[in-house]
């Protein structure tokens, strides 16, 4: 287990913005290192509940011990995906006042080399955020066509060179596997023809193979399609994301949920299908200069919030 900090990002900004009831029903479904939990725990008393989700081990064992220690938390090994049958299971479905997503990759996951993450440390590359499911970023990178490899660095990356680090990569392959994250870093870079001012040129690539990996997209959109069931009346919707592609989902989803859902005319529904479900709640929130200078990896979060209608 990594000894690695991990400081939450804008931790009391999204506590406010659950306006939690101390008796209150709450889901954390991205644990990480229970830096937001152990915040909203402290803000709840002793009738407040709240589950915690991760699919990465590690942060589940330290939701254990968390569990062991406080019995108003619980924790689950699984996606955020699968939260609409966790919730059901529990009796929670409908009940719950508040939900927090902090998504991407946690501070422990990119300073551990053996997690394959990042490219700063050399390391396998894993780049899985559930290490005992699914195949490895080496494990792909092995087998994926050079399209397909084009289309993530294109679609999860927005990486303008994506065909050229694509060739580049299939290329190298011929004298034997990728397997280190420090040797694909080296390819990706040699191949691109220019750099973005302060920013490595795997960056992008790392990104999309990561969100490739990790299903991240569909995993975060299949979550927000049980949202609305899931919530209390005036429930709470919190989301912090960290990139374009996350951010313009949670965008579209709270919109099209707060003008209701639209069908085409003439077909027979009723007016609760029609009706809006949420109501966005202030502007989008970025980090202070204080906290991005104090935690840098802060610099590029935004968040959301919405509210469960009556």
């Amino acid at each position: 287990m990594t000894d690695a900090p991990h400081t939450p990002v804008l931790l009391e900004e999204s506590l406010e913005s659950l306006a939690i009831d101390p008796s209150g029903i709450y889901l954390d479904g991205t644990f990480g290192r229970g830096g937001h939990a152990r915040a909203l725990l402290a803000r709840l008393g002793p009738a407040g509940t709240l589950l915690g989700l991760d699919r990465d081990p590690i942060a589940v064992a330290e939701g254990v011990a968390l569990a062991h220690q406080d019995s108003r938390f619980a924790i689950e090994h699984t996606p955020i995906s699968r939260m609409e049958d966790v919730a059901r299971r529990r009796g929670l479905f409908g009940r719950v006042n508040g939900l927090l997503l902090d998504l991407g990759v946690s501070s422990p996951q990119l300073d551990d080399p053996a997690r394959g993450f990042s490219f700063t440390r050399d390391g396998p590359l894993d780049m899985r955020m559930d290490t005992s499911a699914g195949p490895t970023a080496a494990q792909w990178l092995a087998r994926a066509k050079e399209g397909e490899i084009v289309r993530i660095f294109r679609d999860y990356g927005e990486e303008r060179f994506a065909g050229r680090i694509a060739r580049a990569i299939v290329r190298a392959r011929r004298d034997g596997p990728v397997v280190q994250t420090r040797a694909l870093a080296q390819i990706i870079a040699s191949a691109s023809p220019s750099r973005e001012p302060g920013k490595h040129p795997a960056t992008r690539a790392f990104q999309a193979v990561r969100i490739h990996i990790n299903r991240e997209l569909e995993e975060l959109r299949a979550c927000l399609a049980c949202v609305c069931g899931l919530l209390a009346a005036r429930g709470r919707l919190v989301v912090i994301s960290f990139h374009s592609l996350e951010d313009r989902i949670v965008k579209r989803f709270i919109r099209n949920e707060a003008r209701g859902r639209q069908f085409p005319r003439g077909l027979p529904v009723t007016e609760r299908e029609t009706s809006p479900c949420l109501r966005p709640v202030g502007k989008p929130v970025r980090p202070s200069s204080a906290e991005v200078g104090a935690n840098p990896r802060a610099r590029s979060a935004l968040m959301r919030v919405a509210e469960r209608l009556a």
